[in-house]
């Protein structure tokens, strides 16, 4: 049986599925979803609940976006299965169903539960409840897109992947090991790379006031964050691309994050300073041994003799690296410090589906594109053929 309930003060409404082995819940308000969660350990730290809490706070009433959390158990023990943090958005007359993402979670994956399916057969007869349910709801979606979806949770398989039909995404994750000895990890760079950084820390401190800090403090992190907004606003419009970031849901999110995540070593704020002066910031966030890069910024030309960027970056590796952290996530998009860094790429996929007539030819399009990755090398001749020009980013 599936339920669809709704937050506080809204009217219920149900919808009925039947499952031989699970049960699917439907619900709209994220602290009721968790509320039936318990021992949540995140495969990567964007399943965090923090994560979600700031997300669904920030957009729970933005316009066309509708929470949509589900709740999957196993039907005899009652068990958690899986919870998958999704959302309905209205484009148009296209409804679709998606992870609680719109371009901020870099990682989009369900979290495990101790009775999540552990093979294919077990993941299609989840993804069938999953599928009824939706297409069961008073309010119908035409589509489910799942993107940036990784492969492996931490050691355990994706029932996603599991399914089978998932396309290669265009993004995929860069993630560094260090292992325990840091140094030994610093000599595995390139030379040119270990002498800049080196060479920068000198530039840099040449200034009795220069320092850097990981912030621990709420209020201050939440000063630097403002100045990450100024700074990164101001060099995405140097360089005339669209910049979503500091509008005005975006912005309410990534606040609510720093504010409830920095006391407790969730969301990690460094900065480097000179004086009163802040030359660099870096947000990231972290949950046990790993940590994942989001947000980084710097004072601009100004700064340019000491690479400030790749230099706060370092810093805050060689600090967290010294609290017990050992994998160093870049996360999607592959830029070309990331690779001094000598990032190795996670595969990520994409899962498409249509739940309605108006949503075959979404799903259709999403499945050929996503088979084409499969096989980068005619994705790229292709590509050339077609005249399109590597992504910034690539270049």
């Amino acid at each position: 049986m599936t339920v669809l309930t709704t937050s506080a003060g809204q009217p219920a409404a149900r919808a009925i599925s039947r499952a031989a082995q699970f049960r699917v819940e439907l619900v709209r308000d994220w602290q009721q979803a968790i509320a039936r969660w318990h021992d949540i350990n995140p495969s990567t730290p964007f399943q965090h609940p923090q994560w979600y809490d700031a997300w669904y706070r920030a957009f729970a009433g933005a316009e066309g976006v509708a929470p949509l959390i589900a709740v999957v158990t196993d039907a005899s023990t009652g068990e958690p299965a899986v919870l998958l943090p999704l959302i309905r958005c209205q484009q148009g007359r296209i409804a679709t169903i998606e992870f609680a993402d719109l371009n901020l979670t870099d990682y989009n994956a369900p979290i495990l539960g101790p009775t999540a399916p552990r093979d294919a057969k077990a993941a299609r007869v989840l993804w069938r409840s999953l599928l009824s349910a939706l297409r069961r709801m008073p309010d119908a979606a035409d589509l489910v897109r799942l993107r940036k979806v990784p492969v492996d949770l931490d050691g355990k398989p994706n029932p996603l992947a599991l399914l089978g039909d998932g396309g290669a995404c265009a993004l995929n994750g860069n993630l560094v090991t260090t292992g325990e000895d840091y140094d030994a990890w610093r000599y595995t760079l390139q030379k040119v790379v270990r002498t800049e950084l080196q060479r920068s820390w000198r530039v840099f401190t040449r200034d009795p006031a220069a320092s850097f800090a990981i912030v621990t403090d709420s209020n201050e992190a939440l000063r630097i964050l403002a100045t990450t907004e100024v700074q990164q606003s101001t060099r995405m419009q140097s360089l005339g691309r669209n910049y979503i970031l500091n509008d005005e849901t975006c912005a309410a999110f990534y606040r609510n994050l720093v504010r409830d995540g920095v006391g407790n070593g969730y969301a990690v704020v460094s900065v480097l300073r000179v004086g009163d002066e802040i030359v660099a910031t870096l947000l990231g966030i972290r949950t046990g041994a790993r940590y994942v890069m989001l947000r980084i910024s710097n004072a601009g030309e100004k700064w340019s003799n000491c690479s400030p960027g790749r230099l706060i970056i370092e810093r805050t590796m060689a600090a967290l690296h010294k609290d017990g952290v050992r994998e160093f996530d870049f996360s999607v998009g592959n830029y070309a410090y990331k690779r001094r860094f000598g990032v190795r790429r996670l595969p990520l996929i994409n899962v498409s589906t249509a739940l309605s007539w108006r949503g075959w030819p979404f799903a259709l399009r999403d499945r050929a594109v996503g088979a084409l990755r499969n096989h980068p090398q005619l994705d790229a001749r292709l590509r050339r053929a077609f005249g399109k020009p590597l992504s910034y980013e690539e270049k």
